[in-house]
């Protein structure tokens, strides 16, 4: 099912994103099959505005 999702994103040219990615093992079965993005608690909880900023500042990746 997620395989045919991400297929079906990317048919009408949409970038695909997965929300609630937990762990790495998530995160690589969506990369395996092609996911463009991914948002949850691997990366980070949800955070107030200055914590975000001081976050991705913090993260040279994220820059």
């Amino acid at each position: 099912m997620v395989r045919s999702i991400i297929s079906l994103g990317h048919q009408f040219k949409l970038k695909v994103i997965a929300e609630g990615v937990e762990t790495v093992e998530q995160l690589d079965f969506l990369r395996v099959r092609g996911c463009d993005e991914v948002q949850g608690y691997y990366y980070s909880r949800p955070l107030p505005a200055e914590e975000f900023v001081i976050f991705v500042e913090s993260n040279p990746v994220l820059n």
